[in-house]
C-alpha cells in the first residue's frame, strides 16, 4: 500500500507517478466558462471534455469557475479549494477496472449564497464567455405540464424587488448581463446540460419571462444578443461513496476528499449555437447539429425514463442498486418491454442512431455491476423527473391508440411509493421529492378516491380524464394494494 499523497497543485508531479495529472499549466488558464451546479455529473462529464481538450494543448482561455447558489454547495466549495480545485475521475468498467485521472480544467469556485456580487462580477468578467448550467429539472422554476414561470417562488419575488440581490440562476444571470450591456461587453452563451428536453429553449424562454418582469429593456437585449444551445448529455455519475475514497487512497495512493466515479459511456451532442466563441470540443468526441431535439428526445425516453422504470419498481420490490435490478430477469425484460413497445414508437427515426443498439447498450451500461446506482437516488425528486422522462410517452401513445401498460404501472407503483412509504417487504424507503408532502396526502388518499394521486394535473396533466388510462391504472392499483407484489405483476405482463 503507498502513503497516499494530498491531492493538491504542488504535489501533481509526485502524484504523476502513480496516475495521470494534468499536463497543462492550470496557473495560465484564464476562466472562460462560469459553471452553474457542480455535482458530480458536471465533473464527471463538461469538465472532463474541457480537460481532454486541454491535455492536447488547446482552450487555455477556456477554464471553468463553478458557482454554488445553494448552502448545500459549500461542503464542495470547501474541498475543492483545499485541493487547488483538483478532483479524481474514477471510471468503472465493467470488468472491475478502474481508470483514475487527476481532473484540472475547474480553477476557481464562488458561493453566490455568501458573495453574490463576486458571483456577478465573475459571470460579467469580459473572459467569460458561456455559462453553462447542471442545476437540475427543479431549478429551471417552471410549471411542468403547463411550461409556465413560477413567479409565486420567493425567491423570484425578492429578486424582482431587489436586483442587485440575486438569490436564483435568473436574478444572477439578469444582472450579469445588465453589467454587460452598460459596459459595452457581448453577451455570453447561456448552456443548459440539463436533462430537459429543449433544454436551452426551456432556459431561454424563463431567463426572458424574468427578465421582462424585471427590466423589459434588458429583456430585448437579451433576446437579441444571448444564445440559448439546446443540449443533450450522457454519462452515469453515481454518488461519490465513502469506499470509493478509500480505494484510491489506498490501491492508488491518492488522498481526494471528493473523487467522483462514473461508467466508461460518455456522449454530448450540442447545437452550434454560440454568442461569442466555443472550445473545439469537437477535437474531444463533442457531436454539433443543427437540431439536437430527436437526440434529448431519444435519451429522456429511453435512458432517463428507463432509469426511473427500473427506480420506482425497483424501490418497491426491495432492491437497492440499479444494477441488481438489472440483473433480475424479470426487471430486466420488463425494463426492454417498456422500450420496445411503448417508448421507441413515439421516436421516430433518428439520424447516425441504431435505436436497437442503442438499447441494447443501455442495458449494458445499467448493469454494471462496479457502478451500483443506488436506487434511492434514480428515484429522488421523481415529481421533477417523471413528467419529462414517462409522463409524456404515456399521453403520446394514448393519442396514437398504442400501448400504455408498461409505463401505468410505473405510476401505480408511484402512487404506492409515496403512500406506503415502504417497500413490499415493509422495509421504509427514504424519499427525497420536493412534493414529498402533498405527494403522500394525495397518495394516502387512494383507497377511498383511486385517482385522488394522478389529480395532480402539474404533474399527470389530464390522464384522470382518459378513460383508457383511468381503467388500466385502477386496475393496476387494485391488485397491487391487494397483493403487494411487484414483481408478479411484472412477470404476467411480459
Amino acid at each position: 500500500m503507498k502513503t497516499p499523497i494530498q491531492l493538491q497543485q504542488q504535489n501533481l508531479a509526485e502524484l504523476g507517478s502513480r496516475i495521470p495529472v494534468p499536463i497543462y499549466n492550470r496557473m495560465d488558464n484564464k476562466i472562460g466558462i462560469v459553471h452553474v451546479g457542480v455535482g458530480g455529473f458536471h465533473r464527471a462529464h463538461q469538465a472532463y471534455y474541457l480537460h481532454q481538450l486541454r491535455q492536447l494543448g488547446e482552450a487555455s482561455n477556456w477554464g471553468i469557475c463553478g458557482i454554488g447558489l445553494r448552502e448545500a454547495d459549500t461542503k464542495l466549495s470547501d474541498i475543492l479549494k483545499k485541493q487547488d480545485h483538483l478532483y479524481t475521475l474514477m471510471i468503472k468498467h465493467p470488468d472491475g477496472n478502474i481508470e483514475t485521472e487527476v481532473i484540472g480544467s475547474i480553477v476557481d469556485f464562488e458561493m453566490g449564497t455568501t458573495n453574490p456580487e463576486k458571483v456577478i462580477a465573475r459571470i460579467a468578467n469580459a473572459d467569460t464567455k458561456i455559462v453553462s448550467l447542471t442545476i437540475t429539472e427543479g431549478g429551471y422554476n417552471f410549471n411542468p405540464t403547463t411550461g409556465k414561470f413560477n413567479f409565486d417562488n420567493p425567491d423570484i419575488q425578492h429578486e424582482l424587488r431587489h436586483p442587485q440581490d440575486p438569490k436564483t440562476i435568473y436574478g444572477f444571470l439578469t444582472e450579469a448581463l445588465k453589467t454587460r450591456r452598460d459596459s459595452g461587453l457581448p453577451a455570453f452563451t447561456v448552456m443548459s446540460c440539463d436533462n430537459i428536453e429543449h433544454n436551452g429553449d426551456m432556459a431561454r424562454k424563463m431567463l426572458l419571462t424574468f427578465a421582462e418582469a424585471q427590466n423589459p429593456d434588458l429583456a430585448k437585449w437579451i433576446a437579441q444578443e444571448v444564445c440559448f444551445p439546446n443540449s443533450m448529455v450522457d454519462r452515469i455519475t453515481p454518488v461519490t461513496a465513502k469506499t470509493d475514497i478509500e480505494i484510491l487512497a489506498q490501491n492508488y495512493g491518492v488522498a481526494d476528499a471528493w473523487p467522483v466515479t462514473c461508467e466508461p459511456f460518455i456522449q454530448w451532442v450540442v447545437e452550434d449555437k454560440f454568442s461569442n466563441g466555443r472550445p473545439a470540443f469537437e477535437k474531444v468526441g463533442v457531436q454539433f447539429v443543427p437540431d439536437v431535439g430527436p437526440y434529448e428526445k431519444m435519451k429522456l425516453r429511453l435512458l432517463n425514463a428507463g432509469h426511473s422504470v427500473l427506480g420506482i419498481l425497483g424501490a418497491i420490490h426491495g432492491h437497492l442498486t440499479i444494477n441488481a435490478c438489472v440483473e433480475d430477469e424479470v426487471f430486466a425484460n420488463y425494463l426492454r418491454a417498456f422500450l420496445d413497445e411503448e417508448a421507441t414508437p413515439v421516436l421516430g427515426d433518428i439520424e447516425g442512431i441504431n435505436l436497437k443498439n442503442y438499447k441494447n447498450s443501455l442495458l449494458e451500461r445499467f448493469a454494471n455491476p462496479n457502478i451500483k446506482d443506488s436506487v434511492g437516488r434514480i428515484c429522488s425528486e421523481s415529481s421533477a423527473k417523471l413528467p419529462k422522462f414517462l409522463i409524456p410517452t404515456i399521453h403520446e401513445n394514448l393519442a396514437i391508440g398504442r400501448s400504455i401498460k408498461f409505463a401505468t404501472l410505473v405510476l401505480a407503483a408511484w402512487c404506492y411509493y409515496s403512500d406506503k412509504e415502504t417497500d413490499q417487504n415493509g422495509q421504509a424507503l427514504k424519499i427525497i421529492d420536493a412534493m414529498h408532502d402533498e405527494l403522500h396526502h394525495t397518495a394516502s388518499e387512494t383507497k377511498n378516491n383511486p385517482l385522488a394521486f394522478i389529480k395532480h394535473e402539474s404533474l399527470f396533466g389530464n390522464l384522470a380524464k382518459s378513460n383508457n388510462f383511468i381503467r388500466i391504472y385502477t386496475s393496476m392499483l387494485e391488485e397491487l394494494y391487494k397483493n403487494n407484489k411487484i414483481d408478479k405483476m411484472m412477470q404476467d405482463m411480459i
